[in-house]
C-alpha cells in the first residue's frame, strides 16, 4: 500500500473516532446511558471540571457537548476537510497552549492538529484540565494509535514544528516574541457584538439573550456589546433575556454583578437592570462581567464604521444579515468547524509552512 493510502486510511479512521465521540456527546446529553461507554467517564469528568472551575457549572458543560456533539458527524466532518489539500500522516508536531475561560474551548485547536496529519504536544490551561483529556481517552478507545499522537505536557512545549497559542494581551505579546522563528498563531482577547434593527422576532431575540448569557458572557464568542437604534424599546428585550434570570444564583456571577452595579452608582453612571444583567450606554466593546455595553444609532453605516474599526477586538458579529462575516442570532456559541477564531484559517497554518500573526 501507498504512504499516501496509508495516511488517507489512518485519517478517515480518526474521523471514525471522533464520529463516535460525536455520537457519545449527543447520547450523554439525550440522557441515554446507554450510549455512553463506561470507559468514556464523562459523567466524571463533568464532576472533576466543576470542582476545579466553578465557572463550569454542569449545564455550561452540556452545552459546550451538545455544540461539539452537533459538528463532530462523519459528513460534516469529511465536507469540512474536503476544502483543503490531502492530508497526509505527518511527523511534525504542533504545540497548543489552550485557554480556559470555557469548557473545551481549546479543543477546535485539537481536532485541527490530528485531522491535518500532525501530533499534538498541549499544554492545557489550569482552569480547564478534566474535559479534554476525556475526550482523547474517548478517541483512543476507537483509534488506539491517537496516544501517540497527543502528549500532554505541564511546563513548556519543548520542540515543536508549529505553534497555536491562546491567551491575554499581556501572554499574546510574550507568544509572538517567544515563539517568533517558527510558523504560529498567536490570539487575544475578544469579544462579540451585535446589531439590532428593532424588527427582531422573539425567536431572534431568545436567539440574543443566549449570545450573552451563555458561559456567563466569559468567551470570545459571547455578545459584550449591542447597538440599537434610537428610541428602542429595552422591555422587548428583557423579556428575552428572563430566561436566563438564574444566572443571577452563581456565587462569582453575583459577585461581579454586584461589584459592578455598585461601581456604576457610585459614579452616578444611568443604567439600565434586570436584577442580573446591567446594561450601560457605553462606546467600548468589551464590558465587564455582568454587563452589556449599548450604543444607539441612526445611520447603519455608522455601526459598520465603528465595527471596522475595531475589528481586532471583536470575534462575531451577531445580527440577521446573511453576510459572511456576520452570524444569525443564537449562533455564535455553536461555531461550526470553519468558524476559525480570529477568522484566521487553523487548518491553512497546519497545511502550508508560513506564519500567520
Amino acid at each position: 500500500m501507498k504512504n499516501s493510502d496509508k495516511s488517507k486510511d489512518k485519517i478517515n479512521n480518526l474521523i471514525d473516532a471522533f464520529d463516535f465521540l460525536g455520537k457519545q456527546l449527543r447520547g450523554h446529553i439525550d440522557s441515554k446511558p446507554e450510549a455512553v461507554k463506561p470507559t468514556t467517564n464523562l459523567d466524571k469528568a463533568v464532576e472533576v471540571a466543576r470542582n476545579q472551575n466553578t465557572w463550569f457549572t454542569t449545564s455550561n458543560v452540556h452545552s459546550a457537548f451538545r455544540s461539539w456533539g452537533d459538528v463532530l458527524r462523519r459528513e460534516t466532518m469529511v465536507n469540512w476537510l474536503s476544502a483543503y489539500s490531502t492530508t497526509e500522516w505527518s511527523n511534525q508536531t504542533v504545540g497548543l497552549v489552550l485557554a480556559g475561560n470555557l469548557p473545551l474551548v481549546g479543543f477546535h485547536d485539537v481536532v485541527c492538529v490530528l485531522l491535518s496529519g500532525h501530533r499534538a504536544v498541549i499544554k492545557l490551561s489550569s482552569k480547564d484540565k478534566a474535559l479534554i483529556p476525556a475526550f482523547i481517552n474517548i478517541l483512543e478507545s476507537r483509534f488506539p494509535e491517537i496516544k501517540e499522537r497527543v502528549r500532554f505536557v505541564s511546563d513548556q512545549l519543548g520542540s515543536v514544528d508549529k505553534v497555536i497559542a491562546t491567551g491575554s494581551n499581556n501572554s499574546s505579546r510574550y507568544f509572538s516574541y517567544y515563539f517568533k522563528d517558527i510558523p504560529h498563531i498567536i490570539r487575544k482577547n475578544r469579544n462579540s457584538v451585535a446589531v439590532l434593527t428593532g424588527d427582531e422576532s422573539d425567536k431572534q431575540l431568545a436567539g440574543l439573550a443566549d449570545d450573552i448569557c451563555l458561559y456567563f458572557g466569559l468567551g470570545c464568542r459571547s455578545v459584550s456589546k449591542i447597538w440599537v437604534p434610537k428610541d428602542y424599546d429595552f422591555d422587548i428585550l428583557f423579556g428575552a433575556l428572563y430566561k436566563h434570570k438564574d444566572i443571577i444564583h452563581h456565587n462569582g456571577y453575583a459577585n461581579n454583578y454586584d461589584y459592578n452595579k455598585a461601581i456604576f452608582l457610585m459614579n452616578q453612571e444611568p443604567l439600565l437592570d434586570n436584577g442580573f444583567l446591567i446594561l450601560k450606554e457605553d462606546n467600548r466593546i468589551s464590558s465587564p462581567i455582568a454587563c452589556l455595553y449599548y450604543s444607539y444609532y441612526e445611520d447603519r453605516l455608522e455601526v459598520e464604521q465603528s465595527i471596522a474599526a475595531n475589528r481586532q477586538d471583536i470575534q462575531c458579529v451577531v445580527s440577521s444579515r446573511d453576510e459572511s462575516n456576520h452570524v444569525f442570532f443564537g449562533q455564535a456559541q455553536y461555531p461550526q468547524l470553519h468558524d476559525y477564531a480570529d477568522n484566521i484559517d487553523t487548518m491553512d497554518l497546519l497545511l502550508k509552512n508560513y506564519r500567520k500573526n
